[in-house]
């Protein structure tokens, strides 16, 4: 399962609040203002900056 539409919609970087790039495939979402990528467990977003990794 995939994340929604809606869930896309109001999501915002944690640190910025700016826009983010999903990867569904690779299982993570990227900002690209801050290079941090999050990753999505179990079609959850792990949103936490303590567990960002940069890119």
């Amino acid at each position: 399962m995939a994340l929604s539409q809606e869930l896309k919609d109001v999501l915002a970087c944690p640190k910025c609040k700016g826009e983010l790039e999903f990867h569904e495939e690779a299982s993570e979402i990227r900002c690209n203002a801050c290079r941090l990528v999050f990753r999505i467990e179990d079609d959850i977003p792990v949103m936490l900056l303590d567990e960002a990794k940069p890119f």
